[in-house]
């Protein structure tokens, strides 16, 4: 979940602010809130930001493409063993991460 933190400074990348929790009511404005940011702006902002994080497909394939010891691996044998299998079934595992996750 986007923090109240996370949506006011990407509202006003100066804003001088702490919370206590994530509760839109325990906002503490060390500056005063000078361009007046309402509670309805935050709340529009972390659906924004939420939305984004969840449809973020770079974040998503990188936690399921093979390692890179597996990388690794599958070259060596590729190039110094000329076993191609290895490679072949790396790149089959990446197109499957990439057909999941389309950009």
């Amino acid at each position: 979940m986007t923090t109240i933190a996370n949506a006011i400074l990407a509202l006003d990348s100066t804003a001088q602010i702490s919370t206590i929790s994530d509760d839109l009511n325990e906002i503490i404005w060390h500056d005063g809130n000078p361009n007046g940011i309402t509670v309805e702006q935050i709340t529009a902002k972390q659906a924004e930001l939420q939305t984004a994080y969840d449809n973020d497909y770079a974040r998503k394939r990188l936690a399921e493409y093979p390692s890179i010891d597996e990388l690794v691996v599958a070259l060596w044998e590729g190039v110094v063993e000329e076993r191609m299998a290895a490679v072949t079934s790396l790149e089959g595992k990446r197109q499957a991460v990439k057909a999941k996750y389309p950009k």
